[in-house]
């Protein structure tokens, strides 16, 4: 059962990478990289990494990708039709790719893998909450007001002016 959730897994994933990839609609490459993101949260699901699929669901999926949407959405040029969202050099970038992946294949069959059967640690939640509580909570607030302004901003920018 684990190979098969495996399989349609990564189906999904791959599925939504190329139609990223592969789409020529802007919107709709949005919504294949909320479909690819989706399959990553399955994996982590099915590495029993519970609380990074929990963040992969709701920051990319539930933050990232939606701010991704409302962009596009309300960038009135990129919704319509007449405007051409065609790429001219598409033929360089699939070359490129096409070298990345066999660099990338080669890598991963002459490298001999290692395998750990350690366990992770019981109480990772744990941990993580004291260390975003601890060390790294100047780091973790500086982010959130970045955020913060990037929101407001983004807004700012998204407004309708009166030409009154």
């Amino acid at each position: 059962m684990e190979k098969l959730i495996f399989i349609v897994l990564s189906l999904v994933t791959l599925g939504g990478g190329f139609g990223v990839a592969l789409t020529r609609n802007l919107y709709y490459a949005a919504l294949y990289l909320i479909m690819a993101l989706a399959g990553m949260a399955g994996f982590f699901a099915l590495l029993s990494a519970g609380f990074l699929a929990a963040v992969q669901v709701v920051i990319y999926i539930g933050a990232i990708a939606v701010l991704i949407l409302f962009t596009i959405m309300l960038s009135r040029k990129l919704m319509t039709t007449a405007e051409p969202q065609a790429n001219e050099q598409w033929w360089l970038a699939g070359v490129v790719a096409t070298l990345l992946f066999v660099a990338l294949a080669a890598i991963v069959t002459a490298v001999d893998w290692p395998m750990s059967e350690a366990q992770p640690a019981p109480d990772t939640i744990t941990q993580l909450g004291v260390s975003f509580l601890g060390s790294y909570l100047i780091p973790f607030e500086v982010v959130s007001v970045l955020l913060l302004v990037a929101l407001v901003g983004g807004i700012i920018l998204a407004r309708e002016v009166d030409k009154e």
